[in-house]
């Protein structure tokens, strides 16, 4: 999942066939960024992908960083933000070393975590990361009460030299949506086909909220931003960051 072949047609299905605003999405992001802590100079973007916030995050802040599990999209990402550093990584064991001023996680990156368990570590990880007085903002993907079971979308994007057609369904299965996804993508050298299958988890937006008290933060969801709303959450004085710092990690650097 995720690698080279849905990698090399991520920002053509997103961008020019589903229309998605990296733009201004990102730029949405730090003006709610700045309007919390107007200092703001650096930003984590947790899940980057192919770097589609990523850079214009970079030229909003003077210092940028990703990390992307799937290293076909972190080399996409590296090469679209050229100034930002880019990582191959889990949320979930996020270290990295410093500290941000903001930590941004976008496009429901934090469905793909296998339980509530994990959701609650990756967001640890990420409100771990953020210097005094930082802002988290996470998006989550459909909380488990809006979920549509048996969803199922189609798009044809066309662009010189290539077409390409998507398929989708998702269903549920318990407490996870499963989504497969088929590609057909015709180029100069003929047609090829692969296919996706995404697990997703179906928390409810208590869940999320769980999640992020757990990491000393209070939250307010935003709704109708973004795909799915975002959570945007600053962390309390002593936050459990704080407790793991004296429970003997590493310092990290501002």
């Amino acid at each position: 999942m995720f690698e080279e072949d849905l990698a090399g047609v991520w920002d053509l299905v997103y961008e020019n066939g589903r229309g998605k605003d990296y733009p201004g999405e990102a730029r949405w992001v730090a003006e709610t960024i700045r309007r919390l802590a107007p200092s703001a100079d650096s930003v984590l973007d947790v899940g980057c992908g192919t770097g589609g916030h990523l850079a214009t995050l970079a030229k909003e802040f003077r210092h940028a960083e990703g990390v992307d599990l799937s290293p076909a999209m972190a080399a996409i990402a590296a090469a679209k933000a050229p100034g930002a550093a880019v990582h191959v990584g889990d949320m979930c064991e996020l270290d990295l070393g410093r500290r941000f001023d903001a930590v941004v996680s976008l496009y429901t990156v934090v469905g793909y975590l296998p339980s509530a368990a994990a959701l609650r570590t990756a967001v640890r990880r990420m409100a771990g990361h953020l210097n005094p007085g930082g802002v988290l903002l996470v998006e989550p993907w459909w909380f488990a009460e809006r979920f549509l079971d048996g969803y199922v979308a189609a798009d044809v994007v066309e662009a010189p030299g290539r077409t390409i057609a998507r398929m989708s369904h998702t269903a549920r299965r318990a407490d996870r949506a499963r989504m497969q996804i088929d590609y057909l993508v015709a180029e100069d050298d003929g047609i090829r086909f692969f296919a996706e299958e995404h697990d997703f988890g179906l928390w409810s937006r208590t869940e999320y909220e769980q999640a992020f008290d757990a990491a000393g933060c209070d939250v307010e969801y935003v709704d109708d931003v973004l795909y799915c709303g975002v959570f945007v959450a600053r962390p309390r004085a002593n936050p459990a960051r704080n407790r793991e710092d004296a429970a003997g990690r590493a310092p990290l650097r501002p």
